[in-house]
């Protein structure tokens, strides 16, 4: 065993000087430029309170973030000398520490707030905070507002929810309080004043703040009363989306969830200081299921805290670069969006004293600074026995604080954007959201990420904002449109913007009730039949799960090309097929496996894919059919004098893909965005390998960030080795102010040859092993 490795046990004189050796090795790695740095930005390097340092407020400026989850036995073990090397190790500005809520780590005179387990008089949350302090770190007190025992269930059953056989509603085997019950409107602020009053943090953060989750209604006294009172209706017995009760319920409770941030922050402030905000935890994508709507959560907050972990095998790494993108299209990107980031073992067993490989943390936490997110290593208890995730986050850490200037406060530079919305999540996804509304945008994001175009996300009520920039909409099953979204759309395509759209985006009111025809029927040269399933919600579901072996023609056939014969009377099939179908010439289908029904075309609508239906796969001798042909359309192409180009998919491509992940339908989406946008894509990047791309604009600057997970278990975690990639050649778009004179790449500080002209600049990179930073300028 090395002398200098941290012990098994507890007595960490070892573990101590084994990180004083280490943080000084960092220290003097990151040079001159690291001191330069920190002298202008950092609060640790001042030693004064992070809330009073400099005029810029703590939570634009507490950028890198370490949490250890504490454990009740901690507080026998928080060894505090030992993580303040640890955080100085990590570059860490801000600290996430448990206070209070289900058990309090500090002698709290709150009632029904139990002290911590093996607390006895000690005040753990204050040791930290008072070290924290020491080290001009920024404190960000951790709470969890989502359970109580039997005992305070007992005495105060009017806090809690109830079922409608009026049982209190139990999770991790602690009683649910209401969120309109005096526990959230009382209970809670008493203990964030008690807390801002005695130790100051810089503010407050709440991993499970919003109460009951949709999946069950609550019926407790104190909600059937104020939903009676401000919408004058009794409580929906039942999860039914076509009653008007369901509908005002799921509007309610969103916006109480609203009132409880709201009044949180209220509470906070008059307490602690005008900066002293609670900023809940938030995952990193569109759920109803916790009624928590981002977009105004987005708005009103400072600092969005995302609890987004890790990657799962169907979405890999990139939904980091996805989540990304979205909460700075909701938050801006001149906040702070910083991501816990799991250094243990999470997967379909979440061994939380195991460690991650490294490789795995660093290709999710690298995928999230590509887009915009910022570090917060997280640790569950403060000991551990397994030591490797101690080592994971310090190089990262020196690497983002020596290039922060680039990885802060930069624009996305892109001109193709999907189009989504909280509504169409709920109203037209209802129970059922991730097979009607994930899955198709997934699809696409996957497609955009295997042709290298970068993008970005809007939600449908911002498109007016944002969409001066694009060439190209996407509306992946947006079912629900509002008049406003429609009226959106459509002024943007009659001023020359592209659009994609599939399925039954548009057909649906805000309710997620049919409208007679699709409201963008006009631009589609597509409209519905009264009998098509998509009209109907369960057909509509059973359309998404879909065939066995289907497939779709491509039009015209060129069944003259193939080296087989063609069938016995046909004459072999000739012409010249659109820029869409391209390197598809070898074929005149590709797999589906979804279904499809009879639409009616405008004139000027152009079909390039029709419908085969499904045969059977087994046994081999009934693999056929007579029905080889129908005219049934599954991809509609539609352009206009005036107008941008639109497509209409009708065969639901998206989803398969995001589905199956077959090669033959990423490609062919790929090359619709590409018709689509009419090639109008800022950056090009050529060469092996799985890369996710991303370029943004900073004054007088443009960046691109790579970065490559082309790895063996990009689909099945977890990683354990990194495989470089390359050459690559990379063309730029310049921004406007951006000369191209100059580069340096920030991960391999090699400074390849640049050549500019006609507005684009050439560069090549010889090899990227996990990201690459390019900056021009």
């Amino acid at each position: 065993m090395n002398p200098d490795s941290p012990p098994s046990l507890p007595g960490l004189d070892t573990r101590r000087k084994f990180l004083k050796q280490t943080a000084l090795a960092t220290a003097a790695v990151a040079g001159a430029r690291y001191l330069h740095l920190t002298a202008a930005t950092s609060p640790v390097a001042t030693q004064a309170s992070p809330a009073t340092s400099t005029a810029i407020p703590w939570y634009r400026r507490t950028v890198r973030w370490m949490q250890t989850n504490i454990a009740e036995l901690d507080i026998t073990r928080y060894d505090i000398p030992w993580w303040r090397e640890q955080w100085k190790r990590t570059k860490t500005q801000g600290i996430v520490v448990n206070a209070g809520g289900i058990v309090a780590f500090y002698p709290t005179q709150i009632p029904f707030h139990p002290r911590a387990q093996f607390l006895g008089d000690r005040d753990l949350f204050g040791d930290i905070v008072k070290a924290a302090r020491s080290d001009g770190i920024a404190v960000f007190a951790r709470m969890d507002s989502n359970g109580a025992p039997d005992e305070t269930y007992q005495a105060r059953p009017d806090w809690f929810t109830l079922s409608a056989q009026g049982r209190p509603y139990t999770d991790r085997g602690l009683n649910i309080p209401c969120i309109n019950g005096p526990y959230y409107r009382e209970h809670i602020p008493a203990i964030l004043r008690e807390i801002a009053e005695k130790y100051h943090p810089e503010g407050f953060t709440d991993n499970i703040w919003s109460g009951l989750p949709r999946a069950n209604i609550c019926y407790c006294d104190n909600c059937v009363k104020k939903f009676h009172d401000q919408r004058g209706l009794d409580l929906p017995q039942l999860a039914d989306w076509n009653t008007s009760a369901y509908r005002a319920w799921i509007e309610w409770s969103y916006g109480l969830r609203l009132e409880i941030w709201d009044e949180f922050n209220r509470v906070t402030r008059a307490a602690g200081g005008p900066e002293c905000i609670w900023s809940g935890m938030n995952g990193g994508g569109i759920s109803g299921a916790e009624f928590r709507d981002l977009r105004e959560i987005c708005q009103r907050a400072e600092i969005i805290m995302l609890d987004n972990q890790r990657r799962v095998d169907n979405t890999g790494f990139q939904a980091n670069g996805v989540s990304g993108r979205l909460v700075h299209g909701l938050l801006g990107w001149d906040k702070l969006a910083p991501e816990s980031m799991a250094m243990y073992q999470y997967g379909a067993t979440n061994y939380r004293l195991a460690s991650k490989p490294a490789p795995e943390a660093r290709l999710w936490a690298l995928e999230g600074f590509a887009a915009g997110i910022q570090p917060w290593w997280h640790y569950i208890n403060a000991y551990q026995e397994d030591r490797r995730m101690y080592e994971t986050p310090v190089s990262m850490g020196a690497w983002y604080q020596q290039n922060e200037e680039f990885l802060l406060h930069r624009q996305p530079v892109a001109t193709v954007g999907i189009l989504y919305s909280q509504r169409n999540c709920d109203f037209f996804g209802r129970n059922d959201a991730e097979q009607m509304v994930s899955a198709p945008e997934r699809g696409f994001t996957e497609a955009l990420l295997h042709a290298r175009i970068p993008y970005v996300m809007i939600h449908a009520d911002d498109l007016e904002r944002d969409a001066a920039q694009l060439k190209l909409l996407i509306l992946p099953n947006l079912g629900t449109m509002t008049d406003a979204h429609v009226a959106s759309v459509r002024s943007f395509v009659q001023k020359g913007g592209g659009l994609i759209a599939s399925g039954a985006t548009s057909l649906c009111d805000q309710w997620g009730d049919p409208c007679a025809d699709f409201s963008l029927a006009d631009l589609f040269g597509v409209h519905l039949p009264a009998n098509h399933g998509l009209r109907f919600e369960n057909t509509r579901r059973q359309m998404a799960i879909g065939t066995v072996q289907s497939y779709l023609r491509l039009v015209p056939e060129l069944r003259a090309k193939v080296y087989g014969p063609h069938p016995p009377g046909e004459p072999p099939a000739t012409g010249t097929r659109h820029e869409v179908l391209r390197g598809f010439e070898e074929t005149d289908i590709i797999p589906y496996s979804g279904t499809l029904e009879a639409l009616n075309l405008d004139p000027s609508a152009q079909v390039l894919l029709t419908y085969v239906p499904s045969r059977p796969t087994a046994p081999p001798e009934m693999v056929w059919t007579q029905n080889d042909h129908t005219d049934l359309p599954g991809l509609v192409l539609n352009e206009r004098a005036g107008f941008g180009r639109v497509a209409y998919l009708a065969a639901d491509l998206d989803r398969r893909y995001a589905r199956e992940n077959l090669a033959d339908l990423g490609h062919l989406l790929g090359n619709l965005i590409h018709w689509a946008a009419k090639e109008e894509m800022p950056l090009s990047v050529e060469g092996p390998g799985l890369l996710d791309c991303h370029l943004y604009r900073q004054p007088g600057r443009a960046i691109v960030h790579l970065v490559n997970l082309t790895n063996t278990n990009a689909w099945r975690g977890p990683v354990e080795e990194l495989i470089p990639v390359g050459p690559l050649k990379i063309a730029v778009k310049l921004p406007d102010g951006v000369s191209g004179k100059n580069l340096r790449l920030l991960v391999s500080s090699q400074k390849p040859a640049l050549t500019t002209a006609n507005g684009w600049t050439h560069f090549e990179i010889n090899s990227i092993l996990d990201h690459e930073v390019a900056v021009i300028e």
